[in-house]
């Protein structure tokens, strides 16, 4: 019991690793929390300090997911990768390093998938850059990606993915519930490099 305990709380812990934060005051001197949508995750970096620290801190995010649920396999542990994986998703979101304002949990979860069913990864990565050239609204392909991830653990009917995928996605659709009015106003900013 102590071991898994303590993996949980090493995912979180690493999910908990404000990589925007980070990024933003080592190699910017800027605090990102202070401008756009004060949101610590990858597209309010892009939106605040450019393409590259965009793509850094959503590397970064992606590969804290993918490490997090690795820790149950590292420490010969039976616990499901996916169980580790939604405590980092709860880290990134609620992180304890960054006043427990954090991410929209967009790409942690992304990381998760990417170590538990990269299939699955790939196909709601295809979905998001499609909609997101469709659309140039980034929280709308988040959200259609993460409906697209149920679909696909429905089609393939695991049951475990199933569960875990669906809670992710539940959560990345209540954290984008400001953007989900914006942009039935027309007012949800779109994205100008794609």
């Amino acid at each position: 019991m102590f071991e898994i305990i303590l993996v949980l709380v090493l995912a979180y812990l690493l999910g908990s690793i404000p990589s925007g934060l980070i990024i933003g005051k080592v190699f910017y001197k800027t605090d990102i929390r202070e401008h756009g949508s004060g949101n610590l995750g990858g597209t309010n970096t892009f939106r605040t300090l450019g393409v590259k620290a965009g793509l850094a801190v959503t590397l970064a995010d992606i590969l804290k997911g993918t490490l997090a649920a690795s820790l149950p396999v590292l420490f010969q542990i039976d616990i499901n990768p996916l169980l580790a994986g939604g405590f980092a998703v709860i880290g990134h979101t609620y992180p304890v390093f960054a006043g427990f304002r954090g991410g929209k949990a967009v790409a942690t979860s992304g990381g998760v998938l990417l170590f538990c069913a990269p299939l699955m990864f790939v196909t709601v990565l295809i979905v998001f850059f499609l909609s997101l050239y469709i659309t140039k609204y980034v929280s709308l392909s988040s959200m259609l990606a993460g409906i697209c991830g149920v679909i696909y653990a429905l089609i393939d009917w695991d049951i475990p993915l199933l569960i875990a995928v669906s809670l992710l996605t539940s959560f990345v659709i209540y954290r984008h519930r400001a953007n989900i009015k914006r942009i039935a106003n027309k007012t949800e900013p779109k994205i100008k490099w794609l």
